[in-house]
C-alpha cells in the first residue's frame, strides 16, 4: 500500500522560510518520480516542482528561485524548500507520486504566510 506523509507546514510571516517533507512508503523510492502540488483556497490544484528518479527538476515559474525540490533516497523521503515566501504562496501543499498507472496523493500540509 502506497503512502505518502508530509510534514512541515506552518505559519510564517512574508519573506519567511519553510522546509517541507514528504516520506514515502510502499514504493520503491528510488525509482520513483516525486512531486509537490499545492491548492490555494477557492483555486485549482497546481504543479509545484517535481523531481524525477535520476535527480532532474522542474520548477513552476511562479516558485522558480524560491523554491527548491531534492530528495533523500536513503530516507524515502522528498523535500520543498520554500523561501522567500509570498502570501500568495498560501495553500495545502500535497505531496505526489504514480506507480502502474495509478496516482497517489498524500493527504498535504498547509502553509500560511502572512502578510
Amino acid at each position: 500500500q502506497v503512502q505518502l506523509v508530509e510534514s512541515g507546514g506552518g505559519l510564517v510571516q512574508a519573506g519567511g522560510s519553510l522546509r517541507l517533507s514528504c516520506t514515502a512508503s510502499g514504493i520503491i523510492f528510488s525509482n520513483s518520480n516525486m512531486a509537490w502540488h499545492r491548492q490555494a483556497p477557492g483555486k485549482q490544484r497546481e504543479l509545484v516542482a517535481r523531481i524525477f528518479r535520476n535527480g532532474f527538476t522542474t520548477t513552476a515559474d511562479s516558485v522558480k528561485g524560491r523554491f527548491t525540490i531534492s530528495r533523500d533516497n536513503a530516507k524515502n523521503t522528498v523535500y520543498l524548500q520554500l523561501n522567500s515566501l509570498k502570501p500568495e504562496d498560501t495553500a495545502t501543499y500535497y505531496c505526489y507520486t504514480s506507480r502502474a498507472g495509478m496516482d497517489y496523493w498524500g493527504k498535504g500540509t498547509l502553509v500560511t504566510v502572512s502578510s
